[in-house]
């Protein structure tokens, strides 16, 4: 039997739906040329729906025209950390403070800026930026003349070649980092123009703390009804079970809890629905879990031997039940770690030493992924580890005749 034209048509909508919503998750700014232009124009094909979508459930607005598409995402979490920028290379480091400063001098630069501007020229108004007394009054101060702050602009000129707000005319980074050479871009003012995500402009806040100015940039109308409030608690979890590994329910208050107890079907359905994304609900809380595994920027497991090492760790930790562990003990086993498989490890990795740098790139890739919590002294393990945990070796029946021998297996434990 042939399928109905109709239900063929659907079921391509449906597709392309879904990855167009998928693609903007993934990559929350898209321009018409580069990496992504056949997804911009699905996501340019679908832009009411989708924009109808993110608006009511996630209050994500969404901007599309013939050259850029901008999801607005706003984090629920205003403080989570665990998302940082990260290099436009191979080794994906996140941004330190600096170089968070730096991209933020830069782009107030390149919006006062010609179309086209060299890398020096950029380096030099980032300087006279810098020299404004509040920053230094910050502790803020830049000369670009030491390498490694060359390095710091240069990771940044990369981060938005990515993102397309620079387009790369002549030469290269390398050439500026070393004195040897300059380059020049093409700015992409409209790409520059919806960088920012907020709900507010800026020059309209007036709180003085950090933490008091994020929550005015991304304020949402007075919730003075409780069909508001019950929109806000919709929105604002749905943004968490978008972008956060987990939901912890020990993470909510009475009120959200309350409202995602009734309504924990409607929401994962309509993200399944939209997305794809899976629900796994536990008695600690719900995950989204992407089949398709491309909807992450933190894998786990993940090959090498950083992959390795936080993969040792997380069995080490969940062996603590939930208990404290100091940085201490996780460098003590780390080490002991690399007397038994440092001969997989890298180089680097065996070395005197290496311990710490070790253990701080586990512990970041295990908090980003919410499966443990930071403290000043060392992490605690949370709910989600123990699908990492390892029960005792299980040695299986010797081989009889017409069997195949099965070797002893380490099987995974059922919590």
């Amino acid at each position: 039997m042939t399928t109905p034209l109709a239900e063929v048509l659907d079921g391509q909508h449906a597709a392309e739906l879904r990855k167009a919503a998928r693609t903007l998750l993934r990559q929350p700014l898209l321009v018409a040329q580069g990496p992504f232009a056949d997804e911009f124009r699905l996501v340019r094909r679908h832009a009411s729906e989708l924009r109808e979508w993110f608006d009511r459930n996630t209050g994500w607005s969404l901007q599309v025209d013939s050259g850029t598409a901008r999801l607005g995402k706003i984090p629920a979490r205003l403080a989570d950390a665990t998302h940082p920028a990260r290099e436009a290379t191979r080794s994906a480091a996140p941004f330190t403070r600096r170089r968070y400063v730096l991209l933020c001098l830069a782009l107030a630069a390149l919006e006062r800026g010609e179309a086209q501007i060299a890398l020096g020229r950029l380096a030099d108004q980032v300087v006279l930026e810098a020299a404004d007394p509040r920053l230094a009054a910050a502790g803020i101060q830049f000369t670009l003349d030491r390498r490694d702050e060359r390095l710091d602009l240069a990771a940044v000129v990369r981060l938005l070649l990515s993102l397309g707000v620079l387009r790369r005319v002549a030469g290269d980074e390398d050439a500026y980092v070393s004195g040897a050479g300059d380059a020049l871009y093409d700015v992409e003012r409209r790409v520059l123009a919806g960088l920012l995500a907020t709900r507010s402009g800026p020059s309209t806040v007036r709180a003085a703390g950090w933490e008091e100015r994020l929550a005015e940039l991304t304020a949402e109308t007075a919730l003075d009804s409780d069909e508001l409030r019950f929109r806000a608690m919709r929105r604002s979890l749905t943004r968490r079970l978008l972008d956060d590994p987990v939901l912890y329910y020990d993470e909510l208050d009475d009120a959200e809890l309350a409202y995602l107890t009734r309504q924990r079907g409607f929401l994962t359905a309509r993200i399944t629905e939209l997305t794809g994304l899976v629900a796994e609900v536990r008695a600690e809380g719900i995950a989204m879990v992407d089949p398709d595994d491309d909807l992450t920027d933190v894998r786990m497991p993940e090959s090498g031997t950083r992959g390795h090492v936080t993969l040792l760790l997380a069995e080490y930790l969940t062996a603590a039940d939930g208990a404290p562990v100091s940085t201490a003990d996780l460098r003590r086993r780390v080490a002991e770690l690399a007397a038994e498989h440092g001969g997989f490890w890298s180089k680097s990795a065996r070395e005197a030493g290496a311990e710490g740098e070790l253990v701080e790139q586990a512990v970041v890739r295990l908090a980003s992924l919410g499966l443990i919590a930071r403290t000043p002294d060392g992490v605690v393990p949370r709910p989600a580890l123990a699908r990492y945990a390892v029960g005792e070796t299980v040695v299986l029946a010797p081989r009889t005749a017409g069997t195949t021998e099965v070797p002893a297996q380490r099987k995974a434990s059922p919590r």
